[in-house]
């Protein structure tokens, strides 16, 4: 059987609130105030800590790179501090993958989220031994979109890199399916939903309940 590799920020789990939070508290250090919006914003959470750094200086006068820089460590110091205060996991998301794994479908994460703080968050959340890998943003030297971040996913997992799929909510994980040359499923219930569809992936998943029939007929 094939193997599920899984994306996590906007696709099992919405992290949003936690890292819009995280760079507000950086903001709010240098005296700014809550420069992001968590419901307006939440796409660029999904997108990394420097993303939100960048938008949020943006909206101010006198900031740049440098402050990016300079604040990127103290943003995770502050997110590993809170880090499933807002979170949840997706509907039907943990029940999906307890269905492929009882269809002998293999299952992992690979995720550009640092892997420690990732480990963390599923652990709070309580999944973190449903999935048999975790690779994320500093496992390797290269990281998604390199296929070979998924290919690791894939390999920890105990599968097949050559039979795999990723299901994911970005273009980054398309871009790392296409460098594959395996199948992408882009689910359209996250923040950036709505631009999944001009991203062509070979699956759009509207609902984790669609999951496990999606990916029998993708193996066919």
């Amino acid at each position: 059987m094939g193997t599920v590799i899984f994306d996590l920020d906007g696709t099992l789990a919405d992290t949003s609130g936690d890292l819009i939070a995280a760079a507000n508290a950086c903001f709010r250090g240098l005296g700014l105030g809550d420069l992001l919006d968590p419901a307006r914003d939440a796409g660029t959470a999904l997108r990394g800590g420097r993303a939100m750094l960048k938008l949020g200086f943006s909206r101010v006068d006198g900031y740049g790179d440098e402050d990016i820089d300079g604040q990127y460590q103290t943003l995770l110091d502050a997110y590993a501090q809170d880090i499933d205060t807002h979170t949840v996991m997706y509907p039907g998301a943990m029940e999906a993958v307890e269905v492929l794994k009882s269809n002998g479908f293999k299952v992992g994460i690979a995720t550009n989220k640092p892997e420690g703080l990732a480990h963390i968050l599923l652990t709070r959340l309580g999944v973190r031994d449903a999935f048999g890998s975790l690779v994320g943003a500093d496992t390797l030297t290269v990281k998604k979109p390199d296929p070979e971040h998924l290919f690791e996913a894939v390999l920890q997992a105990g599968g097949d890199p050559a039979m795999c799929c990723l299901v994911g909510d970005t273009a980054t994980d398309r871009n790392t399916a296409l460098a594959a040359g395996v199948a992408s499923i882009l689910v359209t219930f996250g923040p950036s939903g709505e631009d999944m569809a001009a991203l062509n992936p070979e699956v759009l998943l509207d609902h984790f309940d669609d999951l496990p029939s999606v990916v029998e007929r993708l193996f066919r």
